[in-house]
C-alpha cells in the first residue's frame, strides 16, 4: 500500500507553494492519477531523476515503481519556480528537471538521495526554492487574477481583465505565460479544486437550491448542478465524482490525507467577495 504524507510548505514558500509531500509505494507498483490543480509540480524520486509535471488540462496516469520514495512540491497557479520557457510550452508534459535547470537539478537530486531521511531531503528542496524565489518574482497581475478566479464568488473573465486594467487578450497572454492555461481553463480548474476541497474536508453542503450531498457541494463550488460537476469531473479526471472519491464524501479513493492542500484553499472561501471594476 502506498503512503502519502502531505504538509504545508515552510513559511518562506507559503506565497508560492500550495503543499509539499512525501510519497512511498509498497510492494507493488502504484498507478498515480495526476489531476489539474492550476499549478506545476516538481518530483524528486529518492535516488532517481527529478521531474517537472507541467500544468495539466486533463488527467495523467503515472505508474510509480514499487519501493519508491518521492518528495514533491506543488506550486500555486502563477507561482512556478524559475523556468527557461513559458508554462504554455510545458502544459500536459512530464519533463526531466535537468532539461530545465541543468546542473542545479542534478545537485539537488544528489542532496535528496544523500539525505539521511526523506524529510531532510524535502527540507533541502525547500531551502533551494526559498533561495530561488528571493532572486525572482511572480507576475502580480496574474496573482490577482488567480485570487478573483477562485470558485467561491464566480466572476466573468472579461470582468477580471477589466479589474486588472488589461484587455481580455492581454490577460490571456499573461495567464498562458505564467500559468500555462487560459483564464477560462484556470477558472474551471480552480472550481473543480474547490469541489474537491469541500469533499475532502467533509464539509456539509449549504443547502442552497435544496441540494445536499454531492449535488450540494457542486452548487457550493459554483457548478450549475450535479450533472455539470459530473461532466467537468470526467473531463478533468477521467472518472466520475463517486469513483474519484471512492463512494464517500470524506476521503479520496486512495485514502490519503489532503488537508494541507485543502485547508488553505478553503480559507479563501470566507473572504469578502472581490469587488471588480468594469
Amino acid at each position: 500500500m502506498t503512503a502519502y504524507l502531505e504538509r504545508p510548505p515552510v513559511p518562506g514558500l507559503a506565497a508560492a507553494v500550495r503543499t509539499v509531500w512525501i510519497q512511498r509505494t509498497g510492494d507493488a507498483p502504484y498507478a498515480q492519477r495526476h489531476l489539474p490543480t492550476g499549478g506545476v509540480e516538481i518530483h524528486f524520486p529518492v535516488g532517481g531523476r527529478p521531474r517537472l509535471l507541467g500544468p495539466l488540462t486533463g488527467p495523467q496516469i503515472e505508474v510509480i515503481p514499487a519501493h519508491t520514495t518521492i518528495v514533491g512540491v506543488r506550486f500555486r497557479p502563477g507561482a512556478a519556480p524559475p523556468l527557461p520557457a513559458g508554462l504554455d510550452e510545458l502544459a500536459d508534459q512530464h519533463l526531466g528537471l535537468s532539461e530545465l535547470w541543468g546542473r542545479a537539478a542534478e545537485r539537488l537530486a544528489e542532496a535528496v538521495a544523500l539525505a539521511a531521511t526523506p524529510e531532510l531531503g524535502l527540507a533541502a528542496v525547500q531551502a533551494h526554492l526559498v533561495r530561488e524565489f528571493r532572486r525572482t518574482g511572480s507576475d502580480p497581475l496574474v496573482g490577482e487574477a488567480v485570487r478573483v478566479l477562485m470558485p467561491w464568488d464566480p466572476v466573468g473573465v472579461d470582468a477580471v481583465a477589466a479589474h486588472l486594467a488589461l484587455s481580455a487578450s492581454q490577460l490571456r497572454r499573461r495567464c498562458l505565460q505564467a500559468v500555462g492555461t487560459s483564464p477560462k481553463v484556470l477558472q474551471r480548474t480552480l472550481r473543480f479544486q474547490g469541489f474537491l476541497a469541500l469533499a475532502q474536508s467533509g464539509a456539509v453542503a449549504s443547502g442552497r437550491r435544496g441540494a445536499d450531498g454531492v449535488a450540494g457541494l457542486a452548487v457550493d463550488a459554483g457548478y450549475a448542478d450535479q450533472a455539470h460537476l459530473s461532466r467537468e469531473c470526467l473531463r478533468l479526471t477521467g472518472v466520475t465524482p463517486r469513483q474519484l472519491l471512492g463512494g464517500d464524501l470524506d476521503r479520496c479513493a486512495c485514502g490519503h490525507d489532503h488537508s494541507a492542500s485543502y485547508a488553505p484553499f478553503l480559507a479563501t472561501r470566507g473572504r469578502s467577495p472581490a469587488k471588480l471594476s468594469g
